[in-house]
């Protein structure tokens, strides 16, 4: 892991690499001074508010419906761990350690506003925790993205107090095993202290922003593939002249057209099939519009995900200046909810047409010439056949993840969280639509060098040529039968790696 160049928080422009440099990089992090000024104050403020025996709720209040309940000052400390413990009950596989990274990532940075009224003493915990690589162990379930990520806050912050598990130099052992490994101690919270650490949406966030990382980094893939299947179908080019799309100018779309022109520019087998008919099919001829219009789409979810990864979405949210506490809605999780529904269909889209593109290459009858199942003495040898059996089964899966998620409110807490945005589990299943595309990927990108391979020596575009190269350094030509998964396995991570987008990068410039 990667311990140069720390990242400096402030609380208001914590950006997409800076979040992936801490949850995957292992960066480690440091308050700003105007953080800790702030942090300062709002603490100090509810200290006094329990002196002085003010109504807040959830610091001299019960939670939820039983917000009512008044909580004398003597027991605020026990109502907030009380609150945490009793929070803690997700259930299911864990959460990978990129994403817990992640979360405390952003549930550190909301806190540090000042809006919360956390401890300084308190948060430096969180801070350790991601500075020593102790992650607590976070159930996948449990989440309804209404009071924020109740559930799975909980569980980090149970951590912090030294209870539950947490994963520590590659294995799992006790929250106390791991402080006690690293000269840390369980934090007592103080009051607010609990409702402020397991408040708000950064788990259903940061999920989101880790998938739209990798979803901007497919969509650079799905280009380059697609072209690649042009090339190996003796696609002709028609369709992505600049002029077509002058006249719709979704900016996806003119991207799009531009990246596959780029990419067969000089392709000696587009230019001897170019005269062999007009237009190709929709899979091929629409890539601008459907992988543009996916596009314009993760646009609008990354403006969605960078506000929320620099805002305040705990509840009640303290304003030192006018010594007041506000209860309100920011933890709903529904702007989020939302984006990641549309997520999870514009990147279902890109995986959608992958697979028409593969079905074409293995059947004669569409394939422009292709052997059948692209493989030489079919019959006795199946080729492709079934990988794009393995292709229909995940997008077909996607058409099932991809319904709305935040359509489906469920009340809480005695009908007192009356509407829920189920915003965490628009982005867990978003997550899997996006793992589940970067598959059907994998396996074109295997299809097509296999069908590209029948028209050598014909040369390819200069970008799809350096895709080609590199691909087959890693993958063979299939030239008979033989075990394809573990080449297909390798093809999956070798286009998810980001591998074809260097090489293609290094030989023609950046792509869009």
């Amino acid at each position: 892991m990667n311990r140069a160049n720390p990242v400096v928080l402030t609380g208001r422009n914590l950006t997409l690499e800076q979040l992936i440099n801490v949850s995957r990089c292992g960066a480690p992090v440091k308050l700003s001074a105007e953080a800790v000024g702030q942090i300062n104050r709002a603490s100090a403020l509810i200290e006094n508010w329990v002196a002085g025996n003010r109504i807040v709720y959830g610091v001299t209040t019960g939670f939820g419906d039983l917000a009512t309940v008044k909580v004398d000052a003597a027991r605020t400390r026990l109502l907030q761990e009380n609150l945490i413990r009793s929070h803690a009950v997700g259930v299911g596989e864990p959460l990978p350690v990129d994403v817990v990274r992640a979360v405390m990532l952003l549930r550190l940075n909301g806190l540090l506003c000042g809006h919360s009224g956390i401890t300084l003493e308190t948060l430096s915990q969180l801070v350790n925790f991601l500075n020593l690589g102790i992650t607590p162990m976070v159930p996948e379930q449990g989440s309804v993205g209404a009071s924020g990520d109740l559930c799975p806050l909980s569980h980090i912050a149970a951590a912090m107090l030294g209870e539950g598990d947490v994963f520590h130099q590659g294995r799992r052992m006790t929250a106390l095993e791991a402080m006690k490994l690293t000269g840390l101690k369980p934090v007592s919270l103080h009051p607010k202290e609990g409702l402020a650490l397991n408040n708000g949406t950064a788990a259903l966030t940061g999920l989101g922003a880790l998938a739209l990382y990798d979803a901007l980094k497919l969509e650079k893939n799905a280009d380059i593939v697609g072209a690649l299947s042009l090339e190996a179908l003796h696609g002709v080019p028609y369709a992505f002249d600049a002029r077509t799309h002058a006249l719709r100018p979704h900016s996806g779309q003119i991207a799009v057209a531009q990246n596959i022109r780029r990419l067969i520019e000089g392709s000696q087998i587009i230019d001897k099939y170019k005269g062999s008919r007009v237009q190709d099919a929709y899979s091929l001829r629409c890539m601008p519009q459907v992988h543009g219009a996916s596009r314009d789409a993760l646009d609008y979810v990354k403006s969605k995900i960078e506000i929320e990864m620099n805002s305040v979405t705990d509840n009640p949210l303290i304003f030192p200046d006018d010594e007041a506490a506000l209860s309100g809605g920011n933890f709903h999780g529904q702007p989020i909810a939302l984006a990641m529904d549309f997520f999870a269909i514009a990147v279902s889209e890109f995986g959608s047409i992958s697979e028409r593109r593969s079905a074409r290459m293995v059947d004669k009858s569409l394939s422009n010439g292709l052997p059948p199942f692209l493989i030489d003495d079919s019959g006795v040898n199946s080729g492709f056949m079934i990988t794009q059996y393995t292709q229909a089964a995940v997008a077909s899966e996607n058409k099932t993840l991809t319904h709305p998620a935040c359509v489906d409110s469920i009340p809480t807490s005695a009908n007192q969280e009356d509407h829920v945005s189920m915003g965490y589990w628009a982005s867990l299943k978003a997550a899997r639509v996006l793992r589940n595309v970067e598959k059907i990927l994998g396996i074109e990108a295997m299809a097509a060098c296999q069908g590209v391979d029948f028209s050598l020596p014909l040369s390819l575009g200069r970008g799809t040529k350096a895709a080609y190269e590199a691909f087959r350094a890693q993958i063979p030509f299939l030239e008979k039968d033989r075990f394809i998964h573990p080449l297909m396995t390798q093809s999956i991570d070798f286009v998810r790696s980001g591998a074809l987008i260097e090489a293609v990068e290094n030989e023609i410039g950046t792509l869009n």
